[in-house]
């Protein structure tokens, strides 16, 4: 029996300096975002109700990679997470999570 080689293809992205849309690229977001909603077809998506999303939970795969680093925060901001107990740090990486994720939002 042959082994097939499997290939890993590795991208990394610069959110400092993302690679910019081809024209094609542009006019296909472009035309996206003119569509009325009316005009798009969910008939293969099922409509996410609360009741469903809250049953939702994120892979058992995914597993940020952590790196650990000396990190100097204002007292009160370490007091107000660790008075809600174990687990503070968790914590401020989720806050820094979304203040990241909506950074990225508002800039992409």
């Amino acid at each position: 029996m042959v082994k097939k080689r499997k290939r890993t293809v590795k991208l990394e992205l610069d959110l400092e300096r993302p690679e910019p849309l081809s024209e094609e690229q542009r006019a296909e977001l472009e035309a996206l975002a003119d569509m009325p909603d009316e005009q798009i077809d969910y008939d293969d998506n099922p409509p996410l109700d609360d009741r469903l999303l809250r049953k939702l939970v994120r892979s058992g795969m995914y597993r940020p990679r952590k790196k650990q680093l000396t990190l100097r925060l204002d007292v009160d901001v370490i007091a107000w997470q660790r008075i809600k107990g174990k687990g503070y740090q968790g914590r401020i990486n989720k806050i820094l999570r979304q203040a990241m994720i909506k950074d990225l939002k508002s800039h992409g």
